[in-house]
């Protein structure tokens, strides 16, 4: 696989909007990073000591920043100090969008409330980012991807029935709320550019994407008055839908969401007689009978070794796939031939795999322009060109 090159002059669909992201860890840096691979000129504006994703490491390498950082460049500002603030509002005048994520009314108390951001730039896009939304009893409260996960009903349904909820090993609801606010800014410049509003404020919490994701739970509890419990890698929705052992001790996925998929798997495993089956008839009457499904899927698994029901089922039509861990992942040829994964020029390491651009879009893709920067690397250029000099400043704050 070529490494990826760097090429500050590349340009994409998003070039010349310019991207004020003033937020930390992940639902931000997420955000603005669907921005700058497609051409934004976003600019980080950090505290002295960083955004703490830098801090986030593996075996000391500030592996999550070189990926969320891409393309993006770093100012240094301390905005307790005057000067600074100053600066920021050059930048300000130059912006088409204002992230952050500070907890519900600090951005006011900084003198930064949106009534004045418009004041000041009235095309502005402020994107508000925050746990739980910017009203309601619960705006005041920190907000961390980790309590959203759990309040959005996400935990309760993950894991199994005689287990504790299971909370998801990575910033689940950051990066949903990452994408949704992408989105949403996207759709903001858009009706700026048709005319149909300004400037106007995205009011983005962690706790309703999050939410959203789970489907009609909503109209599920009102019209029936069930709550949907815990299942393990089954399905409350589709049956047949697991994870299955085979005999190997390795695992498959395996899902019949569709009445021919499922008529399918029930005749490769030997099991004909389940399509006739009135218990296993439709799809709600084999979610009813999930248990006898899972243990007759199960048994043709358990008698098969990983690559040979992988080949059986695959030939056969059904809908399976195998359990991967990232070395699994790396080394999948569908995986190299899509460069779902790329590695990208790295002054440390050579060459770094991360994540390429998504989404693929064959007239105006996602390009690759810049490392994640070093803490502070860009301030001098960037305020350069709203005619501030760096040193300048510097000496004004001390």
């Amino acid at each position: 696989m070529p490494t990826r090159h760097f090429n500050p002059a590349a340009t994409g669909p998003l070039t010349n909007i310019r991207v004020l992201d003033l937020s930390r860890l992940m639902a931000g840096n997420m955000l603005s990073l669907q921005l700058a691979d497609f051409g934004a000129d976003v600019i980080k504006i950090e505290p002295p000591v960083g955004d703490p994703l830098r801090d986030w490491k593996d075996d000391g390498h500030s592996l999550f920043w070189k990926t969320y950082g891409r393309n993006k460049r770093s100012v240094v500002l301390n905005l307790r100090d005057k000067p600074a603030m100053d600066a920021l509002w050059a930048l300000i005048d130059t912006a088409d969008v204002f992230i952050e994520n500070y907890r519900p009314g600090t951005l006011e108390q900084m003198g930064l409330s949106p009534e004045k951001l418009h004041a000041r730039n009235p095309n502005l896009i402020i994107v508000r980012i925050s746990g739980f939304g910017q009203t309601g009893p619960y705006a005041h409260l920190p907000g961390f991807g980790t309590i959203v996960e759990g309040m959005s009903g996400f935990a309760y349904r993950t894991g199994f029935p005689d287990r504790e909820p299971v909370l998801p090993p990575l910033a689940l609801a950051d990066m949903i709320a990452g994408i949704y606010g992408s989105s949403a800014t996207l759709t903001a410049l858009f009706a700026r550019e048709r005319g149909l509003s300004k400037g106007q404020v995205i009011d983005l919490s962690l706790l309703e994407p999050m939410f959203s994701v789970l489907g009609p739970e909503a109209a599920i509890f009102q019209t029936t008055g069930k709550i949907k419990e815990r299942v393990g890698s089954a399905s409350n929705t589709a049956s047949p839908r697991n994870v299955y052992k085979c005999r190997d001790g390795k695992y498959l996925a395996l899902s019949g969401s569709t009445p021919q998929v499922a008529r399918r798997i029930f005749e490769i495993i030997g099991r004909s007689d389940m399509n006739a089956d009135p218990r296993f008839a439709t799809n709600s009457d084999r979610v009813k009978n999930r248990p006898l499904v899972d243990a007759a899927i199960g048994a043709w698994f358990a008698e098969h070794d990983h690559d040979e029901a992988l080949k059986i089922m695959r030939e056969a039509g059904a809908t399976v796939g195998p359990i991967y861990n990232i070395a699994d992942a790396v080394a999948d040829e569908h995986f190299v031939e899509r460069e779902i994964i790329v590695d990208v020029e790295d002054a440390q390491f050579g060459a770094l795999s991360m994540h390429n651009i998504v989404p693929r879009l064959s007239e105006t893709p996602g390009t690759w322009r810049r490392p994640a920067p070093s803490l502070g690397e860009h301030t001098a250029e960037v305020l350069a060109e709203v005619g501030i000099d760096a040193q300048t400043l510097q000496t004004e704050s001390a």
